[in-house]
Order: C-alpha cells, then sequence, then structure tokens
C-alpha cells in the first residue's frame, strides 16, 4: 500500500518538490551564516579603525591611489583651506533621520602640499528644485585642520550607483577622487573625508548637518549591516529544511490512514430476526 500510493502522480510530484527545494534552504541558510560571520569580521575591522588614533590622511592615503579597507572610518586629519570654487553636491543623500533626501556637501580642502581633500562637509536639504544647486552653508576661510572619519571612493562597483550624463553643473551621483582629479586636472587624495569637527571651529550657521557615526552592533549603516540579520535568516532557512521532510511524513500516514480506512471491510448490516 506504501509503495502504490508513493508512486502515484500526486505523490511522484510531492516528493520531487518536497526533496528539491529541502537542499536549496540548507544552503541558503549556510549563505546567511558565512554573511553573519563575514559581517563580524567587518565589524570588528570597523570597530578597531574608528579606536585608532587619529592621523594625517596623506599619510594613509595618496592620489591615484585606493583607501586601504583596514583604514576605513579611521579617524583621519587635514590641514589647509577650503576652496569653495570646486565645491560640489552629491545627490540622493538621505539626512541623519534616515529618510529625508537632500545632498552632500563637498567641498575640496588644498594642504600644504598642494593636493586637494575632498571633505564632506555634511548633509543639505534639496530645496523645491531638484536642477538647482541648492543653498549649502559656505565653507569657512583661512588656514583650518579638518577632523573625520576616512571613507572609501564610492565606484560602480562598491556601490552600484551610475553617474549618468547630463546631471546639473556640480552635481554628482558619487564622491569619487578620481573623477574629481580628471575634471578639476589636480591631484585629489584617494577616498574622501567624512567630517566630524573643525579646528577652529566655525559659526553653527556655517556648519551642514553632519553624517552620523556607523553604529558597529545594529543594522542601521549599509557599510555595516546584517549583524542582526543574517543570523536569524540563517536559523530560519535551517528550521524550513527541517519542517520540509517533517510534513512529508506527516502527510503521507494521512494518506496512508485514509487508504487502510477504504480498503476495510464493511461490517454486515443487522436487519434483526425475520418471521
Amino acid at each position: 500500500m506504501l509503495f502504490r500510493i508513493l508512486l502515484t502522480r500526486r505523490w511522484l510530484v510531492l516528493t520531487l518538490v518536497f526533496f528539491a527545494i529541502t537542499p536549496a534552504m540548507v544552503l541558503l541558510g549556510r549563505w546567511q551564516y558565512h554573511r553573519y560571520e563575514q559581517t563580524n569580521r567587518q565589524n570588528a575591522v570597523t570597530a578597531a579603525a574608528m579606536k585608532a588614533p587619529p592621523v594625517a590622511m596623506d599619510v594613509i592615503s595618496h592620489p591615484g591611489r585606493t583607501v586601504p579597507s583596514t583604514q576605513t572610518y579611521r579617524p583621519v586629519t587635514a590641514t589647509g583651506r577650503y576652496d569653495p570654487s570646486d565645491e560640489f553636491v552629491i545627490r540622493h543623500r538621505t539626512a541623519a533621520d534616515g529618510d529625508t533626501v537632500g545632498y552632500y556637501v563637498i567641498t575640496p580642502l588644498v594642504t600644504d602640499a598642494g593636493n586637494l581633500v575632498l571633505v564632506n562637509r555634511g548633509w543639505v536639504s534639496s530645496g523645491a528644485d531638484a536642477t538647482v544647486y541648492p543653498t549649502v552653508p559656505p565653507a569657512p576661510s583661512g588656514e583650518l585642520t579638518v577632523t573625520g572619519r576616512l571613507r572609501p571612493d564610492e565606484t560602480f562597483k562598491t556601490t552600484g550607483i551610475r553617474e549618468p550624463a547630463g546631471l546639473p553643473d556640480r552635481m554628482f551621483m558619487r564622491i569619487d577622487s578620481g573623477v574629481q582629479a580628471a575634471r578639476l586636472k589636480r591631484p585629489v587624495v584617494a577616498g574622501y573625508l567624512e567630517l566630524v569637527s573643525t579646528s577652529p571651529t566655525p559659526p553653527a550657521a556655517d556648519e551642514a548637518e553632519l553624517v552620523p557615526a556607523p553604529n558597529v552592533t545594529t543594522t542601521n549603516d549599509d557599510a555595516v549591516v546584517g549583524q542582526g540579520v543574517h543570523l536569524p535568516y540563517a536559523i530560519q532557512w535551517w528550521l524550513f529544511a527541517a519542517l520540509i521532510p517533517t510534513g512529508w511524513v506527516v502527510l503521507l500516514r494521512r494518506d496512508l490512514r485514509e487508504a487502510r480506512e477504504q480498503q476495510a471491510p464493511v461490517p454486515a448490516a443487522d436487519f434483526g430476526a425475520s418471521g
């Protein structure tokens, strides 16, 4: 009886479906667990970099190079003068609330060596017309020292963000030192500095909304994400994989019981004595 049931078209299809997706769910769980481990390792590297003492940005990053992955988010400093004539903005960036869309203000800082350091001075609102250059706080004048977090260049490979043609003047989609070096015809230090503080401190009116620091213990930041997500997803996929064979057995036992009930002999009816 068992084999007759298993060889029916319905059970052949169910068996193929059940046991085809079970390995897939196991593999998905493994992938999520590997992402969990990878995120933990990246979080540890980021946390260590953030705790490192500040260092001059041009000590670890140079024009035409790339920012070492182990140095991402490390506190860095740069001394020089802002060049507001080459300032630009980055479109489609959110404020600290994570919802309001506006721009990042990027102002080049000219160092004593003549190199440019791209400084992300923070977020500003977009205004009513996204094709018009927004109102931005004026860059502080005179020589100053900026302190911030070292960030790598935003490329299409690392962000998936394209840089389309025809954008309004001084508007870009990515912060990319290579693109700006080609545009300005000047040496630009790789990566950019995400501003935390300025010395001497400028008036509050001359400051944009600073970009918040990443939180390596939550999933709020795109660069440090997954610690609280990937492990539960891995467990979820593995639970699904375990439930599928269990469901297969439960359904089979139900069909066996129904088949036995249908084959059981029907007791003779007692019509009573006739006379």
